[in-house]
């Protein structure tokens, strides 16, 4: 599998063999990790790290991922460059590309990120906007992997806000792997259509099925509950009315027991904000995987960067 030179905006632009490549390549970094042995592949590589917003699982996991494999990340903060601001974003992405190997971009809208590909000529991966989130659902589909030993034909549920970035990642990886995705939201909440029918068409093609519905009853019978924050970073203002539009989908035990199965997993990508989308005893009975799934935000990322950039 040749990923060299690729960008990482949205899975959208991956297929389902390249994704289940970086997956498989993450879990043999984690491997090797455990085992004391790092590489050298980003050896001579330079790599900007670029955040418009704040970040703890997504900052660590690109700066300990890239010297790992023997590579210099160097952050820039929105206070530290002119992205946007003094000087207009292709003008930053063509200063960018000639200094830099690679570059990560954390930040709100997926043009920026998109135009930083498009003009820097380096591979640029997408470490979140207000779309799509795509590194963190390679660092979900390799935590069920670790659990099921499998990701076609389970049942992962994605209970909230359905329209944010997160809902929309999830389900686009989802479809192309073959899971069977129900996004369990308010239809105030509900993801765009067109991207619904995108995905459906992903599924249809991987023999799985896409569910968006408000009915609890959702639930039942999945492999796995994902939830998230609701309301994300720009959002603050909503936040009382997204607590009382939500809070019948909070992730408690009750909901947990609607779904049937002893076996079922809860996920979440961090910070949780314990009391809204997830009562403290669901979270803290299931929190050894929770953080299994924050550790493999690193191994899922090194993979990105060692199969698009790496020697």
């Amino acid at each position: 599998m040749n990923l060299k030179g690729r960008s990482l905006l949205t899975l959208k632009d991956f297929t389902p063999a390249e994704i289940e490549y970086l997956i498989d390549l993450a879990a043999d970094l984690k491997g090797k990790k455990k085992q004391g042995i790092t590489g050298n592949s980003l050896k001579g590589k330079n790599i900007a790290l670029i955040f418009e917003k704040p970040s703890t699982r997504t900052r660590c996991a690109f700066t300990v991922g890239c010297v790992d494999e023997g590579g210099h990340p160097e952050y820039l903060g929105k206070n530290d460059i002119q992205l946007g601001h003094k000087e207009s974003i292709e003008d930053t992405a063509r200063v960018l590309g000639r200094i830099f190997d690679g570059i990560e971009f954390r930040g709100f809208k997926q043009e920026t990120v998109e135009k930083l590909a498009k003009y820097s000529g380096v591979p640029v991966w997408n470490g979140l906007t207000d779309l799509y989130h795509p590194t963190q659902i390679l660092a979900d589909f390799l935590t069920l992997k670790e659990q099921f030993g499998k990701l076609a034909g389970l049942h992962l549920v994605f209970v909230g806000d359905g329209r944010n970035n997160m809902a929309n990642s999830l389900m686009i990886g989802s479809g192309k792997l073959g899971i069977n995705f129900t996004i369990l939201a308010p239809k105030s909440l509900w993801p765009e259509g067109g991207l619904v029918k995108t995905c459906r068409e992903y599924a249809d093609a991987a023999g799985s099925t896409i569910t968006i519905t408000e009915d609890i009853d959702g639930v039942k019978g999945a492999d796995a509950i994902y939830t998230d924050v609701w309301c994300s970073m720009g959002e603050e203002d909503l936040a009382a009315e997204r607590i009382a539009l939500l809070k019948p989908y909070q992730v408690n035990q009750s909901l947990m027991e609607k779904i049937g199965k002893k076996e079922t997993i809860f996920l979440h990508c961090l910070p949780a904000v314990k009391g809204n989308e997830v009562t403290e005893d669901v979270f803290e009975k299931h929190s050894e995987v929770v953080f299994d799934e924050a550790e493999n935000r690193m191994h899922t990322i090194k993979a990105v960067m060692v199969a698009t950039l790496g020697n």
